[in-house]
């Protein structure tokens, strides 16, 4: 009977991967314009995301609403820790991001295609000489009005904690005089039960881990998952990129284990 279920999750997926692929490809011949192509996409990678969310069967609980309301209007970079695929779904089911990934991502088969037609925005850490380049390009969207997603860890998280953020990308939130919004995303339970060391590399993805035998492993789950939008941290010109990095990554650590301090108590 699960592989049953496995299988008509896959067709759903492959069905709304179409979907995606076909109102990209009407968005890229009909809006020459790069601001308004990328408006579009992310408009339809909101749609996509919130599809997936619902056929990857994730429960998905929004803490502190009212701050996302509040920046509805304005432009800020997003930073959440990030230790999951659906990461991705989970912020993008609730508003319309631009995320930033590794160009090692935009190379992966089907992955890259999707990035590429989702608006994202692309780093190489393993080329520091590019880093000026990019957050160039990177400030400019932010500049323009976009809310842009950070995902700073160091790479190799099991999800068990939250790494020490990367401070480079930062500079794109100096640049654009912008604020920084802190995100904590945490897996609550699956299937029924807390997510632990024993049953969290169900859910957990990061290099080395072969992405088909995990994707399979995600299917005909059942996944609670919290979104926690933190105080966000208002731009200040005396500020710098180590320090708004330094307090972005204290508020994301400490609320990401303030539910592991519940469950002790």
């Amino acid at each position: 009977m699960k592989w049953i279920i496995k299988i008509l999750q896959v067709l759903w997926h492959i069905l709304i991967i179409c979907d995606f692929f076909a109102r990209s490809f009407f968005i890229r011949l009909f809006n020459r314009d790069p601001v308004k192509r990328r408006q579009k996409e992310i408009k339809n990678t909101k749609r996509t995301a919130y599809w997936f969310l619902r056929s990857f069967n994730v429960k998905l609980k929004v803490k502190n609403p009212e701050i996302l309301a509040r920046l509805k209007d304005e432009k800020y970079l997003l930073v959440s820790n990030h230790s999951s695929f659906l990461d991705i779904f989970i912020l993008g089911a609730v508003e319309k991001y631009v995320f930033i990934t590794s160009t090692q991502m935009s190379e992966a088969p089907v992955l890259g295609d999707i990035v590429r037609k989702a608006g994202c925005l692309y780093t190489d850490r393993k080329k520091k000489a590019n880093l000026p380049q990019e957050i160039k390009r990177f400030t400019e969207v932010l500049s323009s009005g976009f809310k842009v997603v950070l995902f700073p860890e160091q790479a190799g998280t099991d999800g068990s904690t939250v790494k020490e953020f990367w401070r480079s990308l930062f500079q794109i939130a100096v640049d654009a005089g912008s604020t920084v919004l802190p995100a904590c995303i945490r897996y609550l339970r699956l299937d029924g039960k807390p997510v632990s060391d024993e049953n969290r590399s169900v859910i957990s993805w990061y290099d080395g881990i072969n992405f088909l035998k995990y994707y399979w492993n995600l299917m005909a789950r059942r996944i609670e998952a919290e979104l926690c939008f933190l105080e966000p941290l208002d731009f200040d010109p005396e500020r710098m990129r180590g320090e708004l990095s330094d307090l972005t990554y204290e508020q994301v650590r400490d609320a990401f284990h303030s539910y592991d301090a519940q469950l002790n108590f």
